[in-house]
């Protein structure tokens, strides 16, 4: 299960999906990675928000002080990826 924080001025996220394929892949942590790898970049690249991001294996912290109107949309719609990838596959618990 992955579990996803959501709060004012801070995202985390632990666990791992645990949903391996006949390959061994787990495509649901893939999918999942790779959506908040793209938001981390975004909002560093894309806004000029400044954000601290810790990345590691079944962890993620990302903290800010202020987003931009665009900051916000790009974790809006980080956060309609993963609600997507839950109903599809009911592996995220979202705080």
């Amino acid at each position: 299960m992955i579990t996803v924080t959501v709060k004012d001025k801070k995202i985390s996220m632990s666990g791992h999906a645990c949903r391996k394929d006949s390959s061994g892949i787990d495509r649901v942590c893939a999918a999942v990675s790779a959506l908040t790898c793209s938001l981390i970049n975004s909002l560093r690249d894309l806004t000029g928000d400044r954000i601290r991001a810790d990345t590691g294996s079944g962890m993620m912290v990302i903290e800010w002080e202020n987003l931009s109107d665009g900051g916000k949309l790009l974790i809006d719609s980080w956060f309609l990826g993963l609600t997507d990838i839950n109903r599809e596959y009911n592996c995220i618990e979202f705080r």
